[in-house]
């Protein structure tokens, strides 16, 4: 138990969620800090606060309600809140974050309770220093901010996206412990298109249309500036920002300061890790594969430009790895006659007849592996998986969009339908399917392996920039700690039960990699697992006197 030096006494001290012991406090706790007759006078141990918190959840009814009480626990308790979700994360992470945190960001205006993080309007161009500064913690090492623009696969959504910086960050501490006092999430508010929301008496927006790029760009560019003079240690993670935004923004900052894109890198790292494992079953290498996207925005491109770098580390050139990666989206597959290409998109752009058939592509590329990132539920038809079954032994499907209702297919029509051919994953967690005599373990294929673990490097090492190296490095790690039984049955990513572990032994390599990449500012330990641990936040209560 540490020792925290504090200065508030009585209801104040009651009222600050990071100090707050509830019914925990000691009576020499009580006696110094004029918390007598505030509280119940007893002293309860935290697992005897465990206990209540778990048979209050026993009487919630959806995981909505579940989410919202353990909010409000963390608005008054934070040591409680992370001491629960810590306890039981298989459970807890999918009411905290995905699925749930969809539903919650489609009601955030309405579920409001109180404020948490920062809200920086475009209205306030000029004053966005001043406003960081009125963060009352000065030790913030990141941001996960978004504009609301591209919220899961559920489309622009303004302020209501706010629930996935707060979700996000909450994993940090939760799944590869960053301690949270040094983390900060952040709406950047530049209004929205979504009419209804605008529309919507309870919104909490701007309720303007979204600017031009430009005007958009030159905002996001004082607030990177302003990180820089308030948190100068500061790493920025953006989050659900539009395909085209996500891309040039991470383009435009990622070489000058330490930020990152959990939609284009994180999700290109989780991805891989199942790619990894993929070829370990069917006995092959990447280079030996051959991909098909479904959906070619930031998460597609910036998981193929992933997936390329990590061809090339294994001696391809980029040409020849580029060669392996096709991609279709609403206007078919992507070739040079089309004239609505981006620039990052390019890259993809084979050459091949038009095509708008999406079972037909399959059956003209014959691709190894199948990814979707296309936001569209159902998407993977019986058609689509029968002609991967057909053109493969073992065809690799990786349906990756969430909620769950946007997957493009369950787990149950993979399998079923590629008669247990297939190799599985999705972006939500799917229950074992019973096929052809066997149990298949469908993984999840979700980022809460990866950023997190990435953070805790960054966070231990100061390191200076981000780089897709420490993503695939990351990747290769996650993929290292799935148990070779379960391997075996077709789990890609390792069980969510001992997150903490996983991500611990994930940062320890990301974190190596910072040092030899000389990103680190701090001296280099000789045990990088035991310099992770050391830098671990654990939920328990401080001694106060």
């Amino acid at each position: 138990m540490t020792m925290t030096t504090i200065s508030k006494r009585g209801s104040e001290l009651l009222q600050d969620p990071s100090l707050n012991k509830s019914t925990a406090f000691t009576e020499a706790e009580r006696q110094a800090l004029d918390l007598v007759g505030l509280v119940p006078d007893v002293t309860e141990t935290e697992d005897l606060q465990l206990r209540r918190v778990m048979l209050q959840l026993s009487h919630k009814t959806t995981d909505l309600d579940r989410y919202i009480f353990l909010v409000n626990l963390l608005d008054h308790d934070e040591t409680l809140f992370y001491r629960t979700i810590m306890s039981d994360p298989a459970r807890f992470l999918p009411i905290v974050y995905d699925p749930t945190i969809g539903e919650v960001c489609l009601k955030f205006g309405h579920i409001y309770r109180q404020p948490r993080g920062m809200y920086v309007s475009i209205e306030r161009r000029g004053q966005v220093r001043d406003i960081l500064g009125n963060w009352p913690r000065k030790d913030i090492r990141f941001i996960c901010v978004t504009d609301g623009g591209r919220i899961l696969g559920l489309g622009d959504l303004g302020a209501n996206g706010m629930g996935i910086p707060i979700g996000k960050l909450q994993l940090y501490t939760a799944a590869a412990g960053v301690p949270p006092q040094h983390l900060l999430p952040m709406y950047l508010d530049a209004g929205t298109n979504n009419e209804q929301y605008r529309n919507d008496p309870l919104y909490l927006g701007l309720r303007k249309t979204r600017p031009s790029s430009d005007e958009l760009f030159s905002f996001v560019d004082e607030l990177v500036e302003a990180v820089q003079d308030v948190f100068p240690r500061c790493c920025i993670h953006f989050e659900d920002w539009t395909g085209v935004d996500a891309v040039h923004l991470l383009e435009r900052y990622r070489d000058h300061y330490c930020v990152y894109n959990d939609d284009v890198q994180g999700t290109a790292g989780i991805t891989l890790a199942g790619m990894i494992n993929a070829v370990k079953l069917k006995g092959t290498q990447l280079k030996d594969e051959s991909y098909l996207f479904l959906g070619a925005g930031s998460a597609g491109i910036g998981l193929a430009n992933l997936l390329c770098s990590a061809l090339v580390s294994q001696g391809m050139s980029l040409t020849e790895a580029q060669a392996k990666v096709h991609m279709f989206d609403v206007n078919g597959l992507l070739e040079p006659s089309r004239t609505d290409l981006v620039d990052f998109q390019l890259p993809y752009a084979h050459p091949n007849e038009p095509c708008t058939d999406f079972a037909a592509a399959i059956k003209h590329l014959k691709p190894t592996t199948l990814i979707g990132v296309s936001t569209v539920g159902g998407a993977f038809t019986q058609e689509v998986v029968e002609a991967m079954s057909q053109v493969n032994e073992r065809p690799v499907i990786l349906a990756l969009s969430n909620p769950t209702d946007h997957a493009e297919c369950t787990a149950e029509q993979a399998y079923t339908w590629s008669k247990g051919k297939v190799i599985y994953a999705a972006g939500v967690q799917f229950d074992p399917v019973h096929c052809e005599g066997q149990v298949f373990l469908p993984g999840q294929a979700n980022n809460f392996y990866i950023f997190p673990a990435v953070g805790m490097a960054i966070f231990a090492t100061q390191a200076s920039r981000v780089t897709d190296e420490m993503f695939i490095e990351a990747a290769a790690a996650v993929a290292d700690q799935v148990p070779p039984e379960m391997l075996k049955q077709g789990l890609l990513y390792p069980p969510q039960s001992n997150i903490l572990e996983t991500e611990i032994q994930t940062a320890a390599r990301v974190a190596r990699l910072v040092f030899d990449l000389g990103l680190a500012r701090v001296d280099r330990p000789t045990d990088m697992v035991d310099f992770i641990r050391g830098h671990v936040y654990r939920p328990e209560y401080p001694k106060l006197v």
